[in-house]
C-alpha cells in the first residue's frame, strides 16, 4: 500500500537532491531539489561538465579525474565545495554519494545523492540539544502520545519511579499517581492536547513507590509538534517542591502562629473575670489552632481562696470554666481526664472534678509540662495537647487542645504556641484573682468604713449612695455616716478627704472613726469639728522619721497634708423639738426642700478644712418642718469639669423638685438627672426626710428640788408607762428613775427635768443644772450607797450622760417588751454591785 510521507518528516529538514553523470562524464538528470540547492535550473545543467559547472577552478583538474574513477565503477564519498547561487561568490560544501551504475547499453555512469552538509550540522546539533534537555534534565521528564501514553521517560523519572527510562514506556498516569490525582492529571492531559494551552505549575500530590512520605510536584505540561505543525503529543515536566512545599507550610504556620500570638494578645485579657478570660482563650485558640478546647481552673482559685491554688501532685478539684468546639455543640470524651484503661466520660462546663494521679492530665499539672494524649480506639479525637496554666512559676489550671481526624496533627511548632497562648491566658487569669483578691479586700475595707445600706434613726427617714470615683478598686475618700445620739438624736455626718483610691480611703476611715468616737462623746457639733480638726492635722504630721533628711521631711509633710486635708458637715437632729443643728468645716452647703417649697442651699458659715486649723467653728440651728426633706453630699455630685460649681447646684436644686417621692426613688433620680461624670470624683449622698416624734411618744415634767420629786418622778413614769401599754417595763424603770432623781437631788443644782421618749426604746432622761458629771464606782462592802449607777448600768440596755448649754443630762435606755419574758439579773451579777 503506498503511502506518501506526511509533511515534516526527516526528509524535509535533510533536503536530499540527485542527479546523474552518463557515460561521456556529462549530466543526464537534474532533480528538483538540486535546483533549490545549487540554484540551476535543469535546462542550465543538463550535458555539461558538472565539475566545469559546480566545482571552482583550481580543483577541476582534481574533480576531472575522481569523475573518471566514478565512471570506472568506483564509488566515492566525498565533500564537494560549490557555489552557492545569488551569494556573491561564496561557497558551499556539500556531501556527494556517488554510486556507479548503467545504462540499458551496459554503459558505465552514475547515480550522484547530495547533501547539504550545513543542513545535517543543524539536525545533528538539535538532535545533541534535544537529548541534552530530555536526557541530562534533573527533572522529571515525559513525554505523552496522543493516546496520552508514555512514549518517552528521562532518566531522572526513571531514577525516582524505578526501572530503566524504557520500562515506563506505554505506561499512563495511573500508574503513578493515586485516583483521584491520576484523574486531574489524566483531564489536565486531555485538556492541553485538544486546546493547545499549556498547564504551568500544577500541583501534584503522591508517593514514590517504596515509601508512604506525601510527595509535591510542580507539573508544567505543554503541546508538541511536527514540523508541519501537527499535535504529536504532550510534554510534562515535574519538579519536586516538597521542600518547597513544607517551608511554604512553615511559613504558612508560623504567620498563623504570630496572627493567634496577636490576636491573643488583643482579645485575651480584656476583663479581669476568671471565667470571661478563659472563654477569651478559646475564642482565638478554636478553630484557628485547634477543633475543640476546654479551661479547668483549681477551684480554690475560681472559689476566691487565700491559699495557692492546687496541690503538689495535679490531684486538687478543679472547675471546668469553658468549652469550645468547632465540630460539635456538647463536650466530647477527653482522653487525657482518665487514668490508662479507664473509660473516660465528658465533663460539662461547671463541673467539678478531678483527675486521676496515673493520668495525663494530671501528670501535666504535676509537672507544669505539656502532655501529649494520643487519641484512643474509634474516637473522633486525633490528638491532644494537655497545657498546664503557669503565671509566676504557679500552676492555676489546665487547658485541652484537641484537634479531631483529618487534621493536621500537632508538631513542634504547635506545642509551642500552645504553651505561649496558656501562658498568656495563664497570666491574665492570676491578675484577674491577684484584682479579685484586692477587689475583695477593698470591698471589705468599704464597707467597714461606711454605715449599713438601710440606716435608721429615730424620726427620720434615711437614704444614702456612695460612688467611688475609682471604680477599680472601689474606694475613696468621701463619706457619710449616720450616727444615733442619746435622747433619740441622731448625728448626720458628710465628708470629703482630698485625693482618691485607698489612700484616701484609709484617710477617711480614720477621719470617720475620730467622727463616731467624739459623737459618742455627746459633743456639740462645732465642738466635734474642732476636736476632728486637731485630730486631722496630728493624722498628717510625720512621725517615726527623725533622722530623715530635711527634704525628705518635707516631701513626706506635703504628702500627708494633703492626704489629711478634709472637708466635713456635722449635723444634729433632734425629733423631740424638730431642730436641726449644723456645723461646717469647708465643705458644700446643705441644701432643705420643706414640702409646697423650692430646694433651699441653708446658710451655714463654710469654715477651714480639717486639717489647716486656727479657726474656729459656728453652728446654726434651723426648725425643720414635718416632712422637709434635708440633703447632705459632696462635690464629686454637683461639681465637674465641663461646668461650673453653681450650675451643677442649680440642676442638684431643681433635680429636688419632687420630695414627696419615696427617698430611694428621690436618690435614684438626682444621680440619673445630674451629669456626675462618674469617674472623675467620689460622690456620697446622703437624704433624710424629718418625720419627728409624735407628741404623744414624749412625756416632760418639771420637778421641784425636795426629796418629795422622788416618789413623784416614780408616779410619772408609772403613769406614763401605762399610758403607752409598757407595763413591762414599769418596775425597772421606776427603779432607775428613782436612782436618778435621787443622784440630782443630793449631787446636782437647780429645778430637775425629767423626759421618757418612746420610739423604738424607751428612753429616759433627768437633767439638773449641776456641772458634775456623774461617775460610776464601785463601793466597798462597809458603803451603804455608792451603787445606784451600777444598778443602772446593770438593768438598762444602755446609759449615760452629756453636757447641756446649762447643765448636764444623766439617761437610759430600756429595750422594749418583744412578747419574750425579761431576762433577769444573774446571781453573779446583782453580786458584782457588792
Amino acid at each position: 500500500m503506498w503511502q506518501s510521507s506526511p509533511p515534516g518528516s526527516i526528509y524535509d529538514y535533510i533536503k536530499v537532491a540527485s542527479f546523474s553523470i552518463g557515460p561521456d562524464g556529462l549530466v543526464e538528470q537534474w532533480s528538483r531539489r538540486a535546483e533549490e540547492l545549487f540554484g540551476l535550473a535543469a535546462r542550465d545543467v543538463v550535458g555539461k561538465d558538472p565539475v566545469e559547472a559546480f566545482m571552482p577552478a583550481e580543483l577541476r583538474v582534481r574533480g576531472h579525474r575522481e569523475v573518471a574513477e566514478i565512471l570506472d565503477g568506483k564509488e566515492w564519498t566525498g565533500l564537494v565545495p560549490f557555489r552557492m547561487p545569488d551569494s556573491g561568490g561564496a561557497h558551499g560544501i556539500a556531501e556527494i554519494y556517488v554510486m556507479p551504475s548503467e545504462t540499458s547499453n551496459a554503459e558505465r555512469a552514475a547515480l550522484c545523492i547530495v547533501v547539504d552538509v550545513r543542513a545535517l550540522r543543524r539536525i545533528e546539533t538539535d538532535l545533541a540539544s534535544s537529548q541534552a534537555i530530555f536526557g541530562q534534565s534533573p527533572f522529571g521528564f515525559l513525554l505523552f502520545g496522543t493516546d496520552l501514553t508514555v512514549q518517552r521517560a528521562n532518566k531522572r523519572f526513571a531514577t525516582v519511579f524505578g526501572g530503566g527510562a524504557e520500562d515506563h514506556r506505554g505506561r499512563t498516569v495511573h500508574d503513578y499517581l493515586s485516583p483521584p490525582e491520576a484523574v486531574r492529571m489524566t483531564a489536565a492531559l486531555q485538556r492541553v492536547l485538544e486546546t493547545g494551552e499549556s498547564v504551568t505549575d500544577m500541583q501534584i500530590i503522591g508517593a514514590i513507590p517504596g515509601s508512604t512520605d506525601r510527595r509535591h510536584w510542580s507539573v508544567n505540561l505543554y503541546r508538541v509538534h511536527s514540523g508541519a505543525g501537527r499535535p504529536i503529543g504532550v510534554a510534562g515536566l515535574a519538579t519536586d517542591v516538597t521542600r518547597r512545599h513544607t517551608a511554604a507550610r512553615e511559613a504558612a504556620d508560623a504567620r498563623r502562629n504570630l496572627a493567634l500570638l496577636n490576636e491573643a494578645g488583643a482579645r485575651i485579657g480584656n476583663s479581669l473575670d476568671l471565667e470571661t478570660t478563659a472563654r477569651e482563650l478559646l475564642d482565638v485558640a478554636v478553630p484557628g489552632f485547634c477543633d475543640l478546647a476546654s479551661v479547668d481552673l483549681y477551684q480554690g482559685l475560681v472559689a476566691g481562696d487565700e491559699a495557692p491554688p492546687g496541690l503538689a501532685d495535679g490531684s486538687a478539684e478543679l472547675r471546668r470554666v469553658a468549652f469550645a468546639s468547632a465540630v460539635s455543640d456538647g463536650p466530647l470524651v477527653a482522653p487525657g481526664c482518665v487514668a490508662e484503661g479507664e473509660e473516660p466520660a465528658p465533663t460539662e462546663v461547671g463541673v467539678v472534678h478531678r483527675y486521676p494521679f496515673n493520668s495525663p492530665c494530671a501528670g501535666a499539672l504535676r509537672t507544669a509540662r505539656v502532655q501529649v494524649v494520643p487519641s484512643r480506639e474509634g474516637s473522633l479525637i486525633q490528638s491532644t495537647l494537655a497545657v498546664p496554666m503557669v503565671a509566676h512559676d504557679t500552676v492555676v489550671g489546665l487547658v485541652q487542645f484537641s484537634r479531631t481526624k483529618g487534621s493536621e496533627p500537632f508538631g513542634e511548632r504547635d506545642r509551642a504556641l500552645a504553651v505561649e497562648l496558656a501562658a498568656r491566658a495563664a497570666v491574665c487569669i492570676d491578675n484577674a484573682r491577684l484584682y479579685r483578691r484586692e477587689h475583695e479586700r477593698a470591698l471589705i475595707l468599704q464597707r467597714s468604713l461606711l454605715p449599713p445600706g438601710d440606716p435608721v434613726a429615730a424620726g427620720l427617714d434615711i437614704a444614702c449612695r456612695y460612688l467611688p470615683g475609682n471604680t477599680a478598686t472601689e474606694v475613696g475618700g468621701d463619706w457619710f455616716d449616720v450616727i444615733e445620739l442619746p435622747g433619740h438624736r441622731t448625728a448626720l455626718v458628710v465628708g470629703d478627704v482630698m485625693g482618691r483610691g485607698l489612700r484616701a480611703a484609709v484617710a477617711m476611715g480614720e477621719l470617720r472613726t475620730a467622727v463616731r468616737t467624739l459623737a459618742l462623746l455627746d459633743l456639740e457639733p462645732a465642738e466635734v469639728l474642732s476636736a476632728l480638726d486637731e485630730i486631722a492635722r496630728g493624722l498628717g504630721t510625720p512621725s517615726g522619721a527623725q533622722h530623715a533628711s530635711r527634704a525628705t521631711h518635707k516631701a513626706r509633710e506635703a504628702d500627708l497634708s494633703e492626704v489629711y486635708l478634709a472637708t466635713c458637715v456635722y449635723a444634729v437632729y433632734d425629733p423631740v423639738t424638730r431642730r436641726c443643728t449644723f456645723a461646717n468645716a469647708g465643705h458644700l452647703p446643705p441644701v432643705l426642700v420643706e414640702p409646697g417649697e423650692e430646694a433651699l442651699l441653708l446658710d451655714v458659715p463654710p469654715g477651714m478644712p480639717l486639717g489647716v486649723g486656727g479657726e474656729p467653728f459656728e453652728e446654726v440651728e434651723v426648725e425643720v418642718p414635718e416632712g422637709a426633706l434635708l440633703a447632705l453630699y459632696t462635690d464629686g455630685l454637683v461639681e465637674s469639669r465641663d461646668h461650673p460649681l453653681d450650675e451643677g447646684l442649680r440642676a442638684f436644686r431643681a433635680a429636688l423638685t419632687d420630695p414627696g417621692r419615696p427617698l430611694e426613688d428621690v436618690c435614684d433620680h438626682v444621680l440619673n438627672t445630674l451629669d456626675t461624670r462618674h469617674g472623675e470624683d467620689d460622690i456620697a449622698l446622703l437624704m433624710a426626710r424629718i418625720q419627728g416624734l409624735p407628741a404623744e411618744a414624749v412625756g416632760d415634767w418639771q420637778l421641784p428640788r425636795e426629796p418629795r420629786s422622788v416618789g413623784r418622778a416614780r408616779e410619772l413614769a408609772r403613769a406614763q408607762l401605762v399610758t403607752w401599754h409598757l407595763e413591762d417595763l414599769v418596775d425597772t424603770c421606776e427603779l432607775l428613775v428613782s436612782e436618778l432623781v435621787t443622784n440630782a437631788l443630793r449631787y446636782g443644782e437647780g429645778e430637775i427635768r425629767l423626759r421618757l421618749l418612746r420610739d423604738r426604746t424607751l428612753v429616759c432622761e433627768v437633767w439638773d443644772g449641776g456641772l458634775v458629771q456623774p461617775r460610776r464606782r464601785r463601793a466597798r462592802v462597809t458603803d451603804e450607797g455608792g451603787r445606784g449607777l451600777q444598778l443602772v448600768g446593770l438593768l438598762s440596755a444602755a446609759w449615760g450622760s452629756r453636757r447641756t448649754p446649762r447643765g448636764k443630762t444623766v439617761w437610759f435606755e430600756l429595750a422594749l417588751p418583744n412578747g419574750r419574758p425579761k431576762g433577769e439579773p444573774s446571781v453573779e451579777q446583782l453580786l458584782s454591785m457588792y
